[in-house]
């Protein structure tokens, strides 16, 4: 087993740094990126490709702003599904297209019994309701129980930083 970190050179560090607030907006944002730190944007991406092989980044993905959208209604969705077709059903429910992230978890039993959680956005909290029933729906039988925890407020998401 290899215990060495993965090694980043200079120009990683550079193209971490620029990227780690989020990406310039544009058609283009990784040749704006490439121009920011000095190399081309071929380099860029086969440079972010090769640290998501070696696991210096998991993802490259969209955070949007909800509310700067209109949506401020938004609602994690909780479920309690039998197991055994937890993350089938999770599956179907991460495939929704008001769904920005759908994962399993542990029940935290006898106080908290649901499984399997997915976030529904709306511009009211009737609407997210209205998805949520779509999801019940879509779970039939083997949903248990559920509940929707409405945000109260905007917690800052952040990924990786490199210090100084």
């Amino acid at each position: 087993m290899n215990r060495n970190p993965p090694f980043i050179d200079d120009i990683d560090r550079a193209l971490i740094r620029a990227t780690q607030a989020g990406l310039p907006f544009g058609p283009q944002p990784y040749a704006l990126v490439a121009e920011q730190i000095g190399v081309s944007e071929a380099e860029v991406l086969e440079r972010l490709a090769r640290m998501i092989d070696k696991g210096i980044i998991r993802r490259i993905g969209l955070v949007p702003n909800h509310y700067k959208l209109g949506l401020v209604a938004n609602g994690m969705t909780v479920w309690d599904v039998d197991d055994d077709q937890a993350e089938k059903l999770g599956a179907w429910v991460g495939a929704l297209d008001f769904i920005s992230h759908c994962y399993l978890r542990p029940r935290a039993l006898p106080d908290w019994p649901y499984n399997l959680f997915a976030m529904a956005h709306g511009k009211t909290r009737e609407e997210v309701r209205e998805k949520a029933q779509r999801i019940a729906e879509l779970l039939g039988p083997a949903r248990r129980g559920s509940d929707i925890l409405f945000s109260t407020r905007i917690l800052k998401k952040t990924g990786l930083r490199l210090g100084d």
